[in-house]
């Protein structure tokens, strides 16, 4: 069966992997979509991100839909029902599973990551076997394609969860990629009245202007571009950094009012920051990592129609032209998400 693997920085191979049958509480999964994600990329790339090396081959990809191919008799699920895979496994038992911080397990099991020896393979692959709970059924009428959106904007609804944002509020968000986008439209679905969006490139603010930002600010041609919100110690009450630029979140800092707070979600390593502002203006910076709950409620909120993450999707490549689909996605002026068809 066919499976996506990185063996080093740019070492990109298509192997058989093959799914084993379900034992009695889990189910073989027909994997049909699966997004690159910005993680991906990086294995690709680079072999890793901050600290986080492979070293050995590994199965890459964590945002996939398919559909039931066999199931164990205690699962509840029958071949042909349509589903999400959460690529989170946690524990369940250790303090914080117990608290509902499943993000934070001690034991986590997460797709296509090599933060763990032997690392956790992903589900680029054309079947998969996995425990029952980690799968949300498709309600009708929401196709794979779509649902394959549900991790990275489970971790949009987790930004924007972590950055407080409620009704009425003013938002920024810096970093018009994917999980930026989606952070987007989940401060929108949270009641967001104004949403201005910031970038250092075009093309992603013409989208994010196309799903609603109120006003978009290129910081490639405008490097003072937020200068004009903060006056009055700041414009907006929250604020959501996807990009893990640290001048990006100092920008941020700069135009949150006080006593305001900042979901610092893009991973760039560690960095310096202007903690006289921080402090003095008694902002709130919070750490936004995966998402818990928000999973099942980005499956639904698909499926009802409430976030819309269609204009995102850039391409869609079968999975024997991954390195192709790879390459695509790494190219922020020509493409926001590519997704493989196994």
């Amino acid at each position: 069966m066919t499976a996506i693997v990185i063996h080093a920085a740019g070492d990109l191979r298509i192997e058989d992997r093959p799914a084993p049958p379900p034992g009695p509480d889990e189910v073989r999964v027909r994997v049909r979509r699966g997004g690159i994600c910005g993680s991906d990329l990086h294995y690709m790339r680079h072999g890793g991100f901050g600290p986080v090396r492979l070293a050995e081959p590994m199965v890459l990809g964590h945002e996939v839909a398919g559909e039931v191919e066999d199931a164990g008799a205690e699962t509840g699920f029958a071949p042909g029902e349509a589903v999400a895979i959460d690529p989170s496994l946690p524990c369940g038992a250790c303090r914080f599973c117990a608290a509902g911080a499943t993000q934070h397990c001690t034991d986590m099991r997460f797709f296509g990551s090599a933060m763990r020896r032997p690392h956790v393979h992903g589900a680029f692959r054309s079947a998969i076997t996995v425990p029952a709970r980690q799968l949300v059924r498709l309600p009708a009428g929401l196709a794979v394609e779509r649902a394959a959106f549900a991790e990275p904007l489970a971790v949009g609804l987790h930004a924007a969860t972590r950055a407080g944002i409620g009704p009425g509020m003013r938002v920024i968000i810096a970093g018009m990629g994917p999980i930026g986008l989606l952070a987007l439209l989940a401060a929108w679905h949270r009641g967001a009245a104004e949403i201005v969006a910031c970038d250092v490139l075009g093309a992603p603010l013409a989208l994010a202007a196309r799903l609603g930002a109120t006003e978009t600010v290129d910081l490639g041609r405008e490097p003072d571009g937020l200068a004009r919100f903060a006056g009055g110690k700041g414009w907006f009450d929250a604020g959501i950094e996807a990009s893990g630029a640290a001048s990006s979140l100092a920008g941020l800092i700069g135009v949150v009012r006080p006593q305001g707070r900042i979901a610092q979600l893009g991973l760039g390593g560690d960095m310096s920051l202007p903690l006289m502002a921080l402090v003095s203006k008694e902002i709130e910076l919070a750490g936004a990592f995966r998402f818990g709950p928000e999973f099942a409620e980005a499956v639904a909120l698909l499926a009802s129609g409430a976030i819309d993450p269609d204009p995102l999707l850039s391409a869609v490549l079968p999975a024997e032209r991954a390195a192709e689909a790879f390459a695509l996605a790494a190219d922020k002026a020509r493409a926001v998400k590519v997704q493989l068809a196994f």
